[in-house]
């Protein structure tokens, strides 16, 4: 790392200071005290070694200046919503900025799969119109990232898709998911028990094409892609043992590390701004969902304290903040998910009478109840999770569930029982 000082009154002067801060890459915005107190000495710009030259008033006017400017510069720069922390052997003190402002960060294969999902769910709702035809090899395209059927409105980057970036166990489940809501979308009559097609709420307000098994297959195929896509992508693969056990030595000019790279991958998945939370416009998926439900959970802060505090520990070489950061975000971004299937639940208990809202709402919970299983810090083990899903739909097996079949009481039972498991017990009627 290369430092220039620059005097303001002394042209002329500059000092180069190599490996002197606690970062040898980066140096943080904020410059602190105690580091400019360390580089003052350090570098020799003040040699007293006997009290004569300590009383020369040219030099020790000249330096008392300097000193002291530096001084009231860090004061200056210093924000009081930034926060400052040091490793485990205190040697390394470094600041975690309050937005994802940081140098060479890349994430553009995450936004163009958050477009691609987004295009996917917008198709899909176009079967709430009663005979309005869904193209299954149209899906099957979208999720392939096929451009030639897939009928994108933009263009995307041949090399970027959301299938092969699904957990490789669970595609074959999506893509028959995209046949069934394929098929229930031929449909021209009412759906019913048994009968696929577009149900109207009660009210009128609310149209959704519904499967003979009571699914909305969209909302399934939309929540359970937010599961074993992006909430995989991001806790399981990118903040995997795979991904952070890399070279966090050489930088590559706007990826920055190979470490770095891999997190700011995973905060791409997140869907929300840099400077998430103060700003909240134009979220997506995960970061919408926190937000719905922020004012229970406070996991927006939460996540975004997690991946601000990461970042700045993996650019500082601080790695066991590194992996403390890992587990706050997963354990924030699972809240997001719990609080989902406890507002959807809410939801069919509240609309058990009115098949439209029920069928769309359950199979929203379902999504997100699924979603649970692939964090690998998860609270719930996958029989666990599977228990929850046979309460809500029958079965934990999207070809067997059926929301014509569950009751009251096991709706009942399944939010009772994952509010109890995430002590939300107290809050749990307010999702």
């Amino acid at each position: 790392m290369k430092i220039l000082l620059l005097g303001s009154h002394i042209p002329n002067i500059r000092y180069s200071i190599l490996s002197q801060l606690p970062n040898d890459r980066y140096f943080p915005n904020q410059l602190c005290t105690v580091f400019l107190c360390r580089i003052l000495f350090r570098i020799n710009l003040i040699k007293i070694n006997t009290f004569t030259t300590m009383m020369n008033r040219t030099y020790f006017n000249f330096f008392a200046f300097l000193f002291f400017g530096l001084l009231l510069t860090a004061t200056a720069c210093n924000s009081d919503d930034d926060t400052t922390i040091s490793d485990d052997d205190d040697t390394n003190e470094y600041t975690i900025p309050t937005t994802y402002n940081f140098d060479n960060v890349s994430y553009s294969g995450q936004i163009a799969r958050l477009a691609m999902l987004t295009e996917m769910k917008s198709y899909m709702a176009t079967s709430r119109t009663s005979g309005t035809a869904l193209d299954a090899d149209r899906l099957k395209a979208m999720y392939a990232n096929d451009s030639a059927n897939a009928g994108w409105s933009q263009t995307y980057d041949e090399s970027k898709q959301m299938k092969n970036k699904t957990l490789e166990s669970e595609r074959d489940d999506f893509e028959a998911l995209m046949d069934e809501l394929a098929q229930a979308s031929t449909s021209t009559v009412a759906g019913s028990e048994g009968v696929s097609g577009v149900i109207e709420s009660q009210d009128g307000s609310k149209r959704y094409l519904i499967g003979e098994d009571g699914l909305d297959h969209a909302q399934v195929i939309e929540k359970g892609l937010m599961g074993a896509l992006l909430y995989y992508q991001a806790l399981a693969v990118y903040f995997g043992d795979d991904r952070m056990n890399v070279d966090n030595e050489t930088v590559e000019p706007g990826e920055g590390t190979a470490m770095e790279h891999h997190w700011d991958e995973a905060f791409g998945y997140l869907g929300a701004p840099i400077d998430f939370p103060t700003n909240t416009d134009g979220l997506a998926f995960w970061a919408n969902y926190s937000n719905n439900y922020n004012d229970l959970t406070n996991t927006n802060k939460l996540i975004m304290d997690g991946m601000l505090k990461g970042r700045a520990a993996i650019s500082n070489d601080d790695l066991s903040t590194r992996d403390e950061a890992i587990e706050e975000v997963r354990a924030a971004w699972e809240l997001v998910a719990v609080g989902s299937t406890l507002h959807y639940l809410n939801v069919g208990i509240n609309n058990f009478d009115d098949m439209s809202i029920r069928a769309h709402g359950l199979s929203e919970a379902i999504g997100f109840a699924y979603s649970l299983k692939f964090n690998p810090s998860k609270k719930l083990d996958n029989t666990k999770i599977d228990d929850l899903l046979t309460l809500i739909a029958g079965s934990a097996d999207f070809a067997q569930m059926n929301l014509y079949q569950i009751t009251v009481d096991d709706l009942q039972q399944a939010k009772d029982q994952l509010a109890t498991d995430f002590e939300l017990d107290s809050i749990k009627d307010d999702f």
